[in-house]
């Protein structure tokens, strides 16, 4: 630890309501601290306040990890284990699932996923790259992973100054795991795949579209086929969609891996002209999934988002039969609930039917969304139930 950070009283009042991040433009001054480091949090009155990883080059200057006057010498170990128990109850007998949600384990900057016998690490921070080298020995101290990866390409490592990378940590790391979801068997490209190789935030709502699903099936951006794979397992066909002709090579063989090859079909093509060729041809399911990428990213993008949301919301509406179900989602953290809500309501107002909100999920509980920080709730998913037409 080095150096103090002193904030203003609006970073103050943040800090005591319990919010991890102070902006640039709440903190008064900083002294004696390098990049990178763990400062001491003041108030303007010299009250000490917390404890923080401090940034010189993002806007999120000050990532509070521990509020009052002392920080634990132990505290990195105590966060990890705290995280690994936590997993022990809410992924019993998964053998993928996030390990460390940044935030929402107290950890700000740091991701963790656990891919069977593989880790794959993040560390998104100037501060959380200085903590590495202690972050990977207590990782292979407490969780005994064969091998681990880093998966630091994201661009918003550019924000702190750090370059953008992809390299082993620790042993030996596969080109392709194979790991299982809940019955599924997939695998997993963990050097150059999406995310950290599986969009693990959605596991428990992979689920939960099995549980709906029957008849004609649709997954729209299907990715490596999370939603459609488990789909395939109550339905009579399913058809995912995506752009990426390698996801869907992905898709096909872990539909293959599965004994699904018969029940799911891929199609390469841009989602939004494929709803409106299919809605042209009077095509009909009985299941959608809509799963599409973040659409605002931040929140000058938000306008347009809104736009995209309802546009593929009411085509999936317009492919529904009726009775069928609905499941739709929304990445977007600048796009909440309420107004994902009322998007999916303009849609069926626009579709000429009613639509019956049955079920309202978020991302999956290993990753963990804290009261008062709104920017660790992002992944909304609603099943609606689309009832008959009501106009003509």
């Amino acid at each position: 630890m080095s150096g103090i950070a002193v904030v203003s009283r609006r970073g103050e009042g943040r800090v005591q309501r319990g919010h991890p991040w102070v902006f640039r433009s709440d903190v008064a001054r900083v002294d004696d601290a390098s990049p990178g480091s763990i400062v001491q949090v003041l108030a303007a009155s010299g009250r000490p306040l917390g404890f923080a990883f401090f940034s010189s080059r993002s806007e999120i200057t000050l990532r509070v990890i521990q509020r009052g006057v002392e920080l634990p010498a132990d505290w990195l170990r105590q966060r990890l284990a705290a995280a690994l128990a936590w997993r022990r109850t809410v992924a019993a007998g998964a053998s993928t699932y996030r390990l460390v949600h940044g935030e929402g384990d107290g950890l700000p900057s740091i991701v963790v996923d656990r891919y069977a016998q593989w880790l794959v690490v993040q560390t998104l921070s100037q501060a959380a790259e200085a903590l590495k080298p202690e972050l990977v020995s207590l990782l292979v101290e407490l969780a005994a992973p064969e091998g681990i990866l880093e998966r630091n390409d994201p661009r918003v490592r550019r924000l702190e100054g750090l370059e953008q990378k992809v390299g082993l940590l620790h042993g030996q790391v596969p080109e392709a795991v194979e790991v299982s979801e809940d019955g599924l068997r997939l695998q997993a490209d963990l050097w150059r795949g999406q995310k950290t190789g599986l969009f693990l935030d959605q596991r428990e709502n992979h689920l939960l579209a099995r549980q709906y699903a029957r008849g004609r099936a649709l997954d729209a951006f299907t990715y490596t086929g999370g939603f459609a794979l488990q789909m395939a397992a109550a339905a009579d066909e399913v058809l995912a969609v995506d752009v990426s002709a390698e996801a869907l090579a992905r898709v096909e063989a872990n539909a293959a891996l599965n004994g699904l090859a018969g029940r799911v079909r891929t199609r390469e093509a841009n989602v939004f002209d494929l709803l409106r060729e299919l809605q042209e041809r009077r095509e009909r399911f009985d299941t959608v999934v809509l799963d599409p990428p973040a659409f605002a990213k931040s929140k000058d993008a938000v306008e347009k988002a809104w736009r995209g949301y309802k546009e593929i919301n009411l085509r999936a509406l317009r492919l529904l039969e009726p009775g069928g179900t609905l499941i739709t989602c929304s990445c977007s953290q600048h796009v909440h609930e309420d107004d994902f809500e009322q998007i999916v309501t303009d849609a069926a107002r626009d579709a000429h039917c009613t639509v019956a909100l049955i079920e309202k999920r978020r991302q999956a509980r290993d990753h963990p969304v804290v009261l008062g920080v709104p920017e660790t709730y992002y992944l909304k998913c609603f099943t609606c139930d689309r009832a008959i037409d009501y106009m003509v």
